[in-house]
């Protein structure tokens, strides 16, 4: 019998190309096999949810030492935990110093030093006047004009000692206390970021209550995009969108943490001057930089300082960049983003950018 030579080809060809797919369908499978999908584990540490999303090399040793990591650093930080070294400092004011650990040392050095930065916007002897309104925390409350009157003498971050050798610090007036809230999540961000590359990953996302910290980028090489908090609505919804990589980004507002007294809204970023709130047209104020620890406190700071003063700061320290969004839904931008170092996304169309 005679076999047609076309219908001989034919079949070689059908029978190579099923063999072909056979095999591209098998390596697909192992491709797919082999693809590391991301774990995420959250925990209630600083006051807020502290979340950590690893997408490369999960452990669940990695997962155990960053979160001991935050809650360490919470016991030695909290304002809120009696036996704790900040609370050793407080209940010590104008009596004698406290020697602490490196930990609490250098935060507490940080932190002066923003707050001499930026004039004291930021300070964290703000304690008797964060206790006092208690905003966020069950008895939060407007206090009496005298009773602010009497605790302002005590906030100054001129009136806090440190000694360098035995890592000591001293309070000068009874009374006084030191308030960490605004640095020691970004502080437990890096700390985190640091115990993750121990652990060789190369690509995770650090989230501590809105404070955000990329480690390395996206699997596929590509920046994270990472979301800027729409003032006017629940957290999830977005203004716009920017591109980091190894980057904190941290924003500070009054949308989150207020009271309101007789149709009144009194928000928690107090002014160290008056003892109320801080009175501006700003909704919110985020920072950008290699670190979370310094953004933690500039956020504040710059909130605190308004949009002249704050992007004047901002513009005057190398490798920081700043968001401000103000009540006529208008964006500022510092000057590292009109030089497209960090591209951003603008998501709602209602805000509108305004060039410098």
């Amino acid at each position: 019998m005679k076999h047609n030579i076309k219908s001989i080809k034919t079949f070689y060809i059908a029978a190579i190309i099923l063999l072909l797919f056979t095999s591209c369908s098998k390596n697909n499978e192992k491709i797919e096999q082999n693809v590391i999908q991301p774990e995420s584990q959250s925990k209630l540490l600083l006051g807020t949810s502290c979340k950590i999303t690893i997408y490369d090399n999960p452990s669940d040793e990695a997962f155990l030492q960053s979160f001991e990591r935050i809650q360490e650093i919470e016991n030695e930080m909290s304002i809120r935990i009696s036996t704790s070294e900040l609370s050793k400092i407080n209940d010590n004011a104008g009596i004698k110093p406290v020697v602490v650990s490196d930990d609490t040392f250098d935060v507490i050095k940080e932190a002066l030093a923003i707050a001499s930065l930026s004039d004291g916007a930021f300070d964290p002897t703000v304690g008797p006047l964060v206790s006092a309104w208690n905003i966020g925390s069950d008895g939060a409350r407007v206090p009496p004009q005298d009773e602010i009157d009497s605790l302002l003498p005590l906030v100054g971050y001129d009136m806090v000692s440190l000694n360098e050798i035995d890592k000591s610090v001293y309070l000068e007036k009874e009374g006084m206390m030191l308030d960490l809230g605004g640095i020691a999540k970004g502080y437990a961000a890096d700390e985190v970021a640091k115990i993750l590359a121990s652990h060789d990953v190369n690509n995770a996302i650090i989230n501590l209550g809105g404070n955000v910290l990329t480690v390395g980028t996206r699997v596929d090489g590509t920046k994270w995009r990472i979301g800027v908090q729409n003032p006017e609505l629940e957290r999830g919804g977005y203004v716009m969108v920017a591109h980091l990589e190894d980057q904190a980004l941290v924003t500070s507002g009054p949308y989150e943490r207020y009271l309101e007294v007789d149709g009144i809204i009194y928000h928690h970023i107090l002014d160290t001057d008056t003892g109320y709130p801080v009175v501006t047209n700003l909704t919110s104020a985020s920072i950008i930089a290699d670190n979370s620890f310094i953004s933690d406190a500039l956020s504040t700071a710059v909130y605190s300082l308004g949009l002249e003063k704050g992007m004047a700061l901002i513009d005057s320290i190398d490798g920081i960049e700043a968001l401000f969004i103000d009540d006529d839904k208008n964006i500022y931008t510092s000057k590292g983003f009109e030089e497209n170092s960090i591209p951003l996304d603008l998501s709602d169309e209602s805000f509108k950018v305004i060039e410098q």
